[in-house]
């Protein structure tokens, strides 16, 4: 094993991040290293790459960071029993204590003593990444790596999807970002009724439409709640799948209700978001949170629906590049004009286009 290797290291409590040589880190007896082969942007890593508000309070500076990877084991600990070398993993980046009253009642995704991979602790923007070995998620050999790091984000939106009843039900996707566009082609795999995709962004318009949405709004240009009841017969939308974290997206979603529907929040906020809690009480909503995955009921309902065939994912991976590029990655992803971007990390200096996308100013191509 070589003792160095390169990472993207979120150093200091400021915009950017800082490309260089770190160690390999160790591994306890109950944990596992992950050659990591490919790793993907989250809109997550962008508020972190930002620096926004809620970064500010919730990431601990100095480490690694990125949560969204694939790779093939390369060491275990003594303790561990369920992992071996040369086996492809992915990992749930929520790290729990097993103990509390949420650990022990099923809901582990709660709990309040969890450490975040590549948030509170070091992630897989890089060489290596250490993890435990019961987070580990066995992926299928013929997975490709650029796919199978996606596993992640599409557990969020698989848990925001069946957080409640799906088939046959109108379903509103405020925010066409990447786990917006995953929910429309969750929502449409399990049976979902009429999908309606708002966003602000063509590019992410567009991408709804490939994704299975059958109307698609521009929210910008639009009242959201007319659209939607226009779509809808006037009786707005009984699932809504909150995924911008803007506050205008929050208030319109719960306008575009319907009465009694059920109402997934899983965008962040990057401030406070004023709104009229008339519309939850007055409409009798039901609010769900949605924070990372159902550990680990989410993964196994994930895996049945990979094997399924019927999500498309391939659809959303525009750009592969090499993590030293990380500038133009992120750039990219804040402009808007891309899918997924994945970091591919066996492969020489590169940004490849897998779809064009955007501002070839952006970009340097193949």
């Amino acid at each position: 094993m070589p003792k160095t290797m390169t990472g993207l290291v979120k150093e200091r409590s400021a915009p950017g991040a800082v490309y260089k040589n770190i160690p390999v880190p160790a591994i306890g007896p109950d944990e596992v290293l992950v050659k990591v082969k490919a790793s993907s942007i989250c809109g997550t890593d962008v508020h972190i790459y930002n620096w926004d508000a809620w970064a500010q309070k919730s990431v601990v500076t100095g480490n690694v960071f990125g949560h969204e990877f694939a790779g093939i084991v390369v060491e275990t600990g003594g303790q561990v029993k369920d992992a071996r070398i040369g086996d492809h993993v992915s990992a749930e980046g929520h790290m729990v204590c097993g103990t509390c009253k949420a650990c022990r009642t099923g809901r582990a995704h709660v709990c309040r003593h969890t450490r975040s991979f590549g948030i509170t602790a070091p992630g897989c923007f890089a060489e290596y990444a250490v993890v435990k070995a019961d987070s580990i998620i066995h992926n299928d050999p013929e997975m490709p790596f650029e796919l199978a790091c996606l596993q992640d984000p599409l557990g969020n939106a698989v848990h925001a999807v069946l957080a409640g009843e799906i088939v046959g039900k109108s379903v509103l996707v405020v925010g066409a970002g990447l786990i917006g566009l995953m929910a429309i082609s969750v929502a449409k795999a399990c049976g979902a009724g009429r999908i309606i995709a708002a966003d602000v962004h063509p590019y992410r318009l567009q991408k709804a439409r490939e994704m299975g949405a059958d109307v698609v709004v521009d929210s910008a240009g639009s009242d959201l709640a007319e659209m939607v009841n226009k779509a809808t017969g006037g009786e707005g939308a009984e699932v809504v799948l909150e995924m911008s974290g803007h506050p205008q997206g929050i208030r319109d979603g719960f306008e575009a209700a319907a009465r009694a529907a059920r109402v997934s929040m899983l965008g962040i906020p990057s401030s406070e978001a004023a709104m009229d809690w008339g519309q939850v009480i007055f409409k009798g909503l039901r609010v769900e949170g949605i924070t990372g995955r159902r550990m680990h009921e989410t993964w196994y309902q994930m895996k049945g629906l990979l094997q399924s065939g019927k999500l498309g994912l391939e659809k959303l991976v525009t750009h592969t590049c090499s993590l030293d590029r990380y500038e133009e990655a992120f750039t990219l992803m804040n402009s808007g004009f891309c899918g997924k971007i994945v970091f591919l990390n066996e492969r020489a200096n590169h940004f490849e286009v897998v779809e064009h996308a955007g501002p070839p100013v952006l970009l340097h191509t193949l």
